[in-house]
């Protein structure tokens, strides 16, 4: 199985954050060109001096992922980047929510869903005839294990969520007879980054359980008895991008240490 990425270029979105950062490292251990994009300048730029650092071909630029216009801006100045294609594009870009459902207001459910879904739709969207036009492309998505068993008090993530799924699905039946695959990830809690920081800190306000508690109820139902680590996840990310996947598409693969196995 080949995992080097050698004149591909690898377009990551929500670059900054842990998960994002690692699969760009990973990316760039492999030969690509890799551009990626947060929603901070400042994010953006350390990320992309961290990437050279190592002597990566990398380059970057900010958007929100819910604005069209800036997220046209970033796949052209990929597509510059990489001499005309975008390869491989992973959307990681995504947000949290939590709250009961009754409290829950209309702009936090749009929030979600927007960061989530239409920034995955705006990439892919722009990305696509990139990819078309060389019969060939990589596009991994980053659904959650909450959107194939919903989460309590995380309603409008796990629908989010839920939706990337049916996205993924339909485009790759879509895409399949321009070379292009699609399929996306659906990991479990994953350790040291920021979704979980977040979640966690949500699960002790709402529960009213402390940090260690609350940790100890999520590995109680992992078959492994561990959260996700930031390797694990990368690993399966690098392999569905890889020549190892290409008879792979419309897939939404757990990485939950056995909790979900549907």
């Amino acid at each position: 199985m080949n995992l080097r990425f050698d004149k591909k270029t690898a377009l990551i979105t929500g670059a900054a954050g842990a998960i994002g950062k690692g699969i760009a490292q990973a990316f760039a251990d492999g030969g690509a060109r890799v551009f990626i994009t947060d929603i901070t300048p400042a994010g953006v730029d350390a990320a992309v001096a961290e990437l050279k650092s190592e002597r990566a071909h990398a380059a970057g630029l900010a958007a929100n992922v819910t604005r069209e216009a800036e997220v046209k801006a970033v796949v052209d100045a990929a597509a510059k980047f990489g001499d005309g294609a975008v390869d491989i594009l992973v959307n990681v870009a995504g947000v949290v929510g939590q709250g009961k459902v009754e409290e829950i207001t209309e702009a936090e459910w749009d929030r979600v869903f927007g960061v989530n879904c239409k920034g995955t739709f705006f990439f892919t969207k722009h990305v696509v005839p990139l990819m078309k036009a060389k019969k060939y492309g990589k596009i991994v998505n980053f659904s959650s294990k909450s959107g194939k068993t919903g989460s309590a008090i995380m309603s409008p993530y796990s629908a989010a969520k839920a939706a990337i799924i049916g996205f993924t699905q339909s485009l790759a039946y879509e895409l399949a007879d321009f070379g292009i695959t699609v399929n996306c990830l659906c990991p479990g809690i994953t350790d040291n980054t920021g979704v979980w920081a977040n979640v966690s800190a949500g699960y002790i306000q709402n529960l009213g359980k402390t940090r260690d508690e609350v940790v100890k109820q999520f590995t109680s139902k992992v078959p492994l008895k561990r959260l996700a680590s930031i390797a694990d996840i990368v690993a399966v990310t690098l392999f569905m991008a890889g020549s190892g996947a290409d008879y792979m598409t419309g897939q939404a693969i757990n990485v939950t240490g056995g909790r979900e196995m549907h």
